[in-house]
């Protein structure tokens, strides 16, 4: 019988700035500093003029790590982050990152081309393909995903059926398959991985799969655990020895018009044997451990330490200790604007006409959280920054109240410890201890249904929303079917008046924590 094991913190974390000497580094060696970048003179500023920007402007995921003996570096679409192992210091770099282009991007779907990997100095092709291939005139339905891979002197590859079609349906992750995916290969203990990641949304689906190869024994394997079946892979290394690995997986899913969609995070897959044979599985998110973002996208694995990163921060994971919560050290991407010393005034609201207060120019710096334009129609509408803001707005939104996931969707829902407990309007936001957060990848790309939502009295609009927050931290104050009372600890200034700028800061665990208020509520039961 399988099991599942599912971490519950004893404490959260708590964002706030602290000097890198209060985190606990355990290299496992110490490179040269003089080897390391210098922080860049100057990295240009952020301007945001439109809501298409929006995404791009804030889109940290890790899309690829680098390593040597001095430096490990974490690259963005726009930026690089840099670890210096010698002093445990992180610089911010222009990116290196080469993304292909749009038409290289594209690949041909009606007959996709092998790639290679070499082991032991033999290369061997695969790819992964829809069979029957419906493209490119969707005369046939495909109703399995098929493996191949064409071993050193042949010619014809062999042909393993990752899942079909009626697998997808009875494991209701879609109506009709997605075009496959091979997110990543490995190379470990002589044998080849890889990790197949099914498209999803507007009824397409699959199974999430590892496939395995043994050159010694000539054999396919497959890796299905049934806890992670509705799953997309971005990511996966393996850690242990060969009698008892661990394969980490960074996952996600998607939807349509939302690529990215925060679901299990970090999942550790044990096994008990070399042949990969389900022991249990235990899963790391923001609702349960200290990771610093709701979507993994890249891993990289050093002896004894699991780096991850997201589209919110990086974390370092000693991850033979990975349930206690110490053994994580985690940095935040900000944003940070310079004050010109002059009072600033502050809306309680995106649309507001009227300013509620000042900002004080007690202060060097300030955070910025989010931007939006006040009027997504017009390109050249004027925009404003949401930044933190002390003591906080209190808000009630009538016709906003809580509602079961089942009666959302006016179907039965699987419980999924992963999402709030029920429908709410912070449902994005994670509960850290004291408040509730959202970080960067929380706020999901949607290009349909209204864009980019937050804390606001309407739902839908096809006018810009006033939003109160989109990334404050929130207090719940009342919680009813019929309404929502919150305080948001957030306001909205003028784009003009700030430049912000990206850093990378550390992040501690609280001194004082307190049991999330959702869970005790009885529409958590439902």
């Amino acid at each position: 019988m399988s099991t599942i094991k599912l971490v519950f913190p004893i404490l959260s974390l708590f964002y706030f700035l602290s000097s890198c000497n209060n985190i606990n580094i355990s290299n496992q060696s110490k490179g040269n500093i003089d080897n390391c970048p210098q922080p860049a003179e100057e990295l240009p500023k952020i301007k945001i003029t439109s809501a298409e920007d929006v995404f791009t402007a804030f889109d940290y995921q890790i899309r690829d790590i680098t390593a040597d003996a001095d430096t490990i570096s974490f690259q963005s679409p726009n930026y690089d982050f840099v670890f210096c192992r010698g002093n445990n210091n992180w610089t911010v770099q222009p990116k290196t990152l080469n993304q292909p282009a749009n038409d290289e991007v594209q690949t041909d779907l009606a007959n996709p081309s092998y790639e290679t990997i070499e082991l032991n100095q033999t290369s061997y092709q695969y790819r992964v393909i829809l069979d029957p291939n419906p493209f490119p005139n969707f005369q046939a339905e495909p109703d399995k995903v098929i493996f191949e891979l064409i071993l050193p002197g042949n010619e014809q590859p062999q042909r393993q059926v990752v899942y079909t079609l009626e697998q997808t349906k009875q494991a209701q992750t879609g109506i009709q398959l997605g075009v496959p995916t091979i997110s990543k290969v490995l190379i470990w203990n002589n044998r080849l991985f890889w990790s197949i990641s099914p498209e999803q949304g507007e009824g397409n689906g699959g199974i999430a799969t590892i496939v395995s190869y043994n050159p010694q024994t000539d054999k396919i394997s497959l890796i299905q655990p049934e806890e992670i079946v509705g799953q997309q892979i971005n990511d996966f290394v393996i850690s242990g020895e060969a009698s008892n690995p661990t394969i980490w997986l960074a996952t996600q899913m998607s939807g349509e018009g939302n690529p990215y969609l925060p679901s299990m995070g970090l999942v550790a897959y044990h096994s008990n044997s070399e042949d990969f044979t389900y022991s249990s599985l235990a899963v790391y998110h923001v609702r349960n451990s200290p990771i610093i973002g709701a979507i993994p996208t890249k891993l990289s694995l050093e002896k004894d330490e699991l780096w991850l990163g997201t589209g919110n921060g990086i974390c370092q994971i000693e991850w033979q200790t990975v349930d206690d919560f110490n053994s994580w050290d985690c940095w935040r991407f900000a944003l940070m604007a310079e004050l010109s010393g002059e009072e600033i005034p502050l809306y309680y609201s995106l649309l507001a006409e009227n300013p509620a207060t000042t900002i004080q120019p007690k202060q060097n710096t300030i955070e910025v959280l989010w931007w939006l334009p006040q009027n997504n129609r017009d390109s050249n509408s004027p925009g404003r920054y949401e930044v933190p803001y002390q003591p906080g707005f209190t808000v009630t939104l009538d016709d906003r109240g809580v509602i079961s996931w089942t009666d959302l969707y006016q179907s039965p829902q699987i419980k999924v410890n992963w999402k709030a407990p029920f429908y709410w309007v912070g449902k994005d936001w994670s509960w850290n201890g004291n408040v509730f957060v959202r970080g960067f990848d929380q706020v999901p790309l949607n290009y349909f249904g209204g864009g980019f939502t937050g804390i606001n009295q309407q739902e839908y609009s096809l006018n810009n929303l006033d939003i109160n927050a989109m990334r404050g931290d929130l207090e719940l104050i009342e919680l009813s079917p019929d309404a929502t009372t919150l305080k948001h600890f957030s306001g909205w200034v003028s784009d003009r008046v700030l430049e912000p700028y990206l850093t990378i800061i550390p992040v501690k665990n609280p001194s004082i924590n307190q049991p999330n208020p959702l869970v005790s509520l009885p529409f958590s039961k439902n």
